[in-house]
């Protein structure tokens, strides 16, 4: 199997997957892939439609109309930017709600073969950093670097509530651990595509590390791969 021209960086809830993805890519000067705000957006939009989600005949209908765009962010360092149906949403998905919806969805078979069939297509050109739980092991299994960044929830659980608190939300931090833990069990028990690290990926241990640290550390294995 041919390589492809794809960064993966696939990780546990809350480790800093997308902070370091971001610069990964603008180091690169690739595309950066944000499949989880993809799985938050059809988790909130069955929210918003009261779709409950055993309820296989509506959620095809939604997955059948679904128009989903990911639009680079309006400064550098935010997040991506997520268009659902014409609407942006951004805001909408990046509550500690929306990680659980999305965690919820993202076990059933039918959301799941939509939007890797959509990453798969976004992917083709390559020059791609993606992030996720299952990039390297599901997505792009044939990713020239896959890496996988690890820390325990209660570090993770401090990172997220400073994350929240400087975007001005209140945060209960006991309540914010019990879902990083939930998020972990469920992401990891999953019929389909559950979260674990690839045999060929790097494991990097982001409690020790801060984001720009993680990054260079991917960089400097990335470009010495790409001057050989």
């Amino acid at each position: 199997m041919s390589k492809l021209k794809v960064v993966t960086i696939d990780g546990p809830s809350g480790v800093g997957k997308s902070t370091v993805s971001r610069k990964v890519a603008a180091g690169l000067g690739w595309t950066y892939l944000d499949t989880g705000a993809m799985y938050r957006a059809v988790g909130v939009q069955c929210q918003r439609a009261g779709i409950e989600l055993t309820d296989k005949a509506a959620l095809a209908v939604l997955l059948e109309r679904l128009d989903l765009q990911l639009l680079p962010p309006l400064h550098e360092g935010d997040d991506v930017r997520v268009l659902l149906n014409g609407e942006e949403i951004s805001a909408a998905i990046r509550s500690p709600e929306a990680g659980m919806l999305a965690s919820q969805v993202s076990a059933i078979p039918a959301v799941r073969a939509k939007l890797t069939a959509l990453q798969q297509a976004m992917g083709k050109a390559g020059e791609i950093v993606a992030e996720g739980r299952d990039t390297g092991t599901f997505v792009f299994p044939a990713a020239a670097w896959k890496f996988y960044l690890d820390a325990p929830p209660e570090e993770r659980c401090r990172r997220r509530a400073g994350q929240l608190r400087a975007k001005g939300q209140p945060v209960d931090e006991q309540a914010l651990l019990a879902q990083i833990i939930e998020r972990d069990r469920n992401d990891c028990e999953r019929a389909v595509a559950p979260l674990r690290m690839a045999d060929d990926a790097v494991l990097i241990d982001a409690a020790k590390l801060t984001a720009d640290e993680v990054a260079e550390k991917m960089l400097a294995f990335i470009e010495r791969d790409l001057q050989q």
